[in-house]
């Protein structure tokens, strides 16, 4: 053992803090800023137990248990939204994780650098388009008059299609234009974990003589194992959780069937009509089922392999 190791043994917390105290301050915003916003508004978690008034305050309004949890556990709405708010979250899970992977394998084993980074650019930039900008450049292309799509139907002698008023085609929609949009931001922290793969690995496999799929198959894909698991663990997590913005956007009554999900739902119970409990209650069951998942889910990646969370 160091006397460094001994030194740093000796020190109280206070004087460790003391000796690095420029680190601790660089912590102070970040600490801060998930104190306010995050643990801050858990505090107004209780009044998905009470029957809250603006006018009474949290403290003032009358107590109701679990009356708001029965109330949408018996809603007849409730299984159209789960239906919608999973079919929509496994859909999305299902064709958009292993798209951002196999991007980020080819990039990998592009040798043209020019084309390489062309191909990352052109793919990473529609992740910086708002949410706003992006519906409005689906509407477009979708218009039943203006829209190429259907402009090009009509070249064919087909019929024009009013895209946005098709429940059944609302989910593949937005799915596939969320694939586009963020595929390539996904794959930057593939190609991160796949430059960090030791470079003797392919030397050996070339000599023994594996072809580059190969290679990807026994080198690459266990080389990213970890991190892929990662990513599907906190994707599980979040499963419950459909962005409401892209949503709310595209929405409209003729596609409410599909496209009405738990986080619209709330919007509306809780802006648009002022259950502020009831909606708060549906958040906080949201929550929690995000919250068991991530768990269950992190535990069979723990016994199944040597990757988890925690």
């Amino acid at each position: 053992m160091t006397s460094n190791n001994l030194t740093r043994r000796g020190l109280s917390a206070g004087q460790k803090i003391l000796r690095c105290w420029q680190l601790y301050l660089l912590l102070l915003l970040p600490m801060a800023v998930i104190i306010i916003f995050s643990y801050g508004p858990m505090y107004g978690l209780q009044i998905a137990f009470k029957n809250y008034r603006p006018r009474d305050g949290f403290w003032g309004s009358a107590w109701v248990g679990l009356q708001h949890f029965r109330t949408f556990f018996s809603n007849f709405q409730i299984k159209r939204l789960i239906f919608n708010t999973l079919g929509i979250s496994v859909y999305s899970l299902i064709a958009g994780f292993p798209i951002p992977i196999i991007l980020a394998i080819l990039i990998n084993e592009c040798t043209n650098r020019a084309f390489k980074k062309t191909v990352q650019m052109v793919t990473f930039a529609p992740y910086f388009i708002s949410t706003v900008v992006m519906v409005s450049m689906i509407l477009m292309f979708l218009g039943v008059y203006s829209g190429p799509i259907n402009n090009l139907l009509a070249s064919m002698g087909r019929e024009r299609m009013d895209f946005m008023a098709k429940p059944e085609l609302f989910k593949s929609i937005y799915v596939w234009t969320g694939v586009w949009q963020g595929a390539g931001y996904s794959s930057v922290i593939y190609i991160a974990a796949l430059s960090s793969i030791d470079p003797t690995l392919y030397e050996a496999a070339i000599i023994d003589g594996a072809n580059k799929f190969q290679r990807i198959i026994h080198i690459d894909i266990p080389g990213i194992m970890p991190t892929i698991i990662i990513l599907l663990i906190l994707s599980f997590g979040g499963i419950m959780s459909v962005g409401f913005e892209k949503i709310y956007l595209m929405q409209n009554q003729l596609n409410m069937s599909t496209s009405d999900v738990i986080s619209t739902y709330v919007y509306r119970m809780g802006l648009e009509n002022a259950q502020y409990s009831f909606s708060t209650a549906i958040g906080l069951f949201n929550s929690v089922i995000n919250t068991v998942l991530l768990v269950i889910v992190n535990q069979i990646a723990r016994r199944v392999g040597e990757t988890s969370l925690w």
